[in-house]
């Protein structure tokens, strides 16, 4: 509530019309200057609020994931001496008492081995994950070339007879924790031989390109792609998007990959045809 007073300085002396009008457009415009201002201390208070609620709520979720997360470890970590016997005791039992089994009990007792494995792989795979997040990062220069290069060549020791075409370009070099980025590699290097598995000739290219903020790394093959409506879903835990029994894995690859580059600052995507390949590229900030 407020008042504006004006005063005349003659006496006996009125306003005319013209004042009157000049006098009720100020008035106006001292009101709309007011609400103005009452409207922007409130929406200045509702920000101060939104955002304190904002800090409270990411702190409640940052400690929430960081329970779970140690949880999905400690529960990973406990399940995997029990798989570990019973893959043992199932490969042993095949390996000392085959004769003993019929045909149906011999493949009961491989599906039995063969769902420990898958589960000791998954178990390692979220291990894995958990550990990318809880350790610190070790900074230091790498040669993503060589790097590159070595990761291809153990890889390619899982089946040295297949015929692969493979072109690794000079790559800069970069900052980041040379272990980490390693698996990088060899998440995506490993994702396209086994993508291009049924392919007649596998091509593999491994390159980047200089950007005006950033160097974007990228690996690329000619494998059996995948369709770019399902791109949100690459990168998630446990997200596939084909079978197991087309290709094996656990759908944590991916993810490990994204939590890494993520860590050192980075961004990860893909692009893709089905039927045409897929390029994986994953950059980091130059340094200014």
């Amino acid at each position: 509530m407020g008042a504006i007073t004006f005063a005349l300085a003659e006496p006996d002396s009125s306003y005319d019309e013209q004042s009157m009008t000049v006098a009720e457009e100020f008035v106006r415009g001292a009101a709309l200057t007011l609400d103005n201002i009452r409207l922007y201390q409130e929406s200045q208070k509702l920000n101060a609020e939104l955002e304190r609620r904002v800090a409270e709520r990411t702190g409640q979720l940052e400690m929430a994931n960081q329970e779970l997360e140690a949880f999905s470890y400690s529960i990973s970590h406990d399940l995997r001496a029990p798989l570990r016997a019973i893959a043992g005791f199932s490969r042993l039992l095949l390996d000392e008492y085959t004769p003993r089994f019929d045909a149906e009990g011999g493949r009961l007792m491989n599906i039995v081995r063969d769902s420990a494995l898958r589960m000791g792989q998954l178990i390692d795979d979220l291990l894995a994950f958990s550990r990318v997040g809880r350790r610190q990062l070790n900074r230091s220069k790498i040669d993503m070339t060589q790097l590159a290069a070595s990761v291809y060549e153990e890889q390619r020791l899982t089946d040295p007879e297949r015929n692969v075409q493979v072109s690794i370009h000079p790559l800069p070099p970069m900052r980041g924790d040379a272990p980490l980025i390693r698996q990088v590699f060899v998440n995506l290097i490993s994702n396209a031989l086994k993508f291009t598995d049924r392919g007649n000739h596998a091509v593999i290219e491994i390159g980047s390109k200089v950007e005006t903020d950033e160097t974007v790394y990228y690996v690329k093959d000619n494998g059996v792609g995948f369709d770019m409506h399902y791109q949100e879903r690459l990168f998630g835990v446990f997200q596939r998007l084909h079978t197991a029994e087309e290709f094996e894995g656990t759908g944590v690859g991916l993810a490990i990959v994204k939590r890494i580059v993520t860590r050192h600052g980075g961004r990860v995507w893909a692009e893709a045809k089905p039927k045409e390949g897929a390029t994986f590229y994953f950059s980091f900030s130059r340094p200014h």
